[in-house]
């Protein structure tokens, strides 16, 4: 869930300068957030992508109604389905002054291209032939065989967005940038490491100067220290960043709306926060199917999403929820039940002595470890409950908590039993998250150990190349039901994002991602 509170006005312990506090909260937000932005090349990816959204833009983008113009005002694809020819914007300039045109659109691509291992995780990365500059405002992009994904992979927030070429290094960007100029609603102004990063309004942006003057990232410990910062006028603007840090819980979320000054307003299900389990990892329990299933049966995803996210994330069932595209597929439910557990353990050989804590099968203990990310509150919380759910069942679960990066490197090295992740969201699937499924650096682990895994990876390379819609809708249910049956992705809950802000904030709308909100549109009345 992506939290944002955004508060003003006088209240106690907030500052009391009527004149300053309004004049302030009517240009600028100041939010915190558990992490530094980072490295802001949008071509890599240890940036904060909301940060990110707000400097750096794409040809095309995502909307509820389908795939809209932005950068590229129009487009043709032809007949064979593999070129694809964009018409420009005319009016578009970088933040350095440097002109938007083919040329700058040819060289963004072609430097992502150049570091085309770090991307392999996007099929549109490994089926681009071509660039070519037609004319300053006409670019064609030629792939090796028609993909139906290619214009949703043309709107994510990175990497195929666009950095001026004066801030290329050596030519590229895969060896670093030396400097952040993109065509976006903000500029980066200032960054102090660990401490703050300021984006002030790109006067002459095309689509006309925000409203909203500056917005400040201010880097804070999650939890209190943030909510006393929020009740001091600090901060007035608070949100949960797109790398799973809890700077507020839901108590302190629903204390200020419920104080009457505030607007809640809440998107639809974006994403799946769910348990990945290393199928490949031959020498632990995980391996086995019926693990995995018990472990899922364990888990009161009820109690999760009532007790820790009080409602705001709704139970999942499945990998996807039902309103992303082509993920209204009919699979089994696995109901909450700790004895249907105890019950495919006994039966999968996993035995329980009454001299024993933990099952026993041929000598080995049923034993795992769970990684969660150490700044996500909700994170520890849910697996301090799942250990103490899968103890009674004679599993001994130890957890650990690291960094978000030292997760993700986890997800990619295979060092890891079980750990927690979540769906690419609303914008990006099913195509994004299952095209990881055969992804070194995503997914690979999770089901390279599964007995239809290159049944699984002919499909999705089939259905990523399918023109035929019958075919792709049953493509993804073979897919979807094989991941499903064999329990490697474990749901837990539906994320939503949820914006908690006073009431003379307008403006306040949702992209098509968990991962960025539409800063540009919104204003103070």
């Amino acid at each position: 869930m992506i939290t944002v509170i955004a508060g003003c006005g006088q209240k106690e312990g907030v500052n009391t300068n009527t004149e300053s506090a309004s004049s302030q909260v009517k240009t600028e937000l100041i939010y915190a957030s558990a992490k530094d932005i980072n490295d802001m090349n949008p071509h890599l990816y240890t940036g904060s992508m909301s940060a990110q959204g707000m400097v750096y833009e794409s040809l095309v983008e995502n909307t509820v109604d389908g795939i809209k113009p932005l950068l590229g005002e129009s487009w043709d694809i032809a007949e064979d389905g593999k070129t694809y020819t964009f018409h420009l914007r005319k009016d578009v300039k970088f933040h350095d002054g440097e002109p938007f045109n083919a040329e700058a659109v040819k060289q963004n691509i072609d430097a992502v291209q150049a570091n085309a291992e770090k991307h392999a995780w996007i099929k549109l990365s490994t089926k681009i032939v071509s660039t070519k500059v037609i004319d300053e405002y006409t670019f064609e992009l030629v792939l090796s065989e028609p993909y139906y994904p290619a214009l949703v992979e043309l709107s994510m927030t990175r990497p195929y967005v666009f950095i001026s070429p004066k801030d290329f290094k050596n030519g590229g960007t895969k060896d670093g940038v030396n400097g952040y100029h993109g065509t976006g609603p903000y500029k980066l102004t200032g960054h102090k490491i660990d401490e703050s990063a300021t984006f002030e309004a790109n006067e002459e942006y095309w689509g006309g100067a925000p409203e909203i003057q500056k917005i400040t990232s201010k880097v804070l410990p999650a939890g209190e220290t943030t909510l006393l910062a929020l009740q001091k006028g600090e901060i007035n603007f608070v949100f949960t960043d797109d790398r799973g840090a809890d700077s507020i819980d839901v108590e302190a979320m629903n204390q200020l709306a419920d104080s009457g000054d505030y607007q809640v307003v809440r998107s639809e299900a974006m994403n799946t926060n769910m348990i990945v389990a290393n199928s490949s990892r031959a020498d632990n329990p995980v391996h086995e199917t019926v693990v995995r299933e018990a472990i899922w049966v364990a888990i009161d995803r009820e109690a999760i999403s009532n007790d820790i996210f009080n409602g705001t994330q709704t139970v999942a069932d499945t990998l996807f929820s039902s309103n992303v595209n082509y993920a209204d597929v009919e699979l089994k439910k696995r109901e909450y039940n700790p004895e249907t557990a105890k019950e495919l353990l006994e039966k999968a050989g996993w035995t329980l002595s009454n001299a024993e804590a933990v099952r026993i099968k041929n000598g080995q203990q049923l034993a795992m470890t769970l990684y969660y990310d150490s700044n996500s509150s909700s994170q520890k919380t849910q697996a301090e409950l799942i250990q103490h759910a899968l103890k009674g069942l004679g599993i001994q679960l130890e957890i650990v908590g690291e960094e978000s990066t030292s997760i993700a490197n986890r997800r990619a090295t295979g060092e890891y039993d079980l750990l927690f992740n979540q769906t690419w969201g609303l914008a990006y699937d099913p195509q994004s998250t299952i095209s990881a499924f055969t992804s070194d650096s995503a997914y690979k682990h999770t089901t390279s150990g599964l007995a239809q895994a290159d049944e699984l990876y002919k499909k999705i390379d089939e259905v990523m190349v399918s023109t035929d819609e019958a075919s792709r809708q049953s493509l993804y249910a073979d897919i979807m039901r094989i991941v499903h049956d064999e329990a490697v992705f474990i749901p837990i809950t539906n994320g939503r994002v949820t914006i908690v802000a006073p009431k003379n904030l307008d403006g306040i709308s949702f992209k098509q991602t968990q991962y960025e909100l539409p800063f540009e549109q919104m204003n103070f009345k």
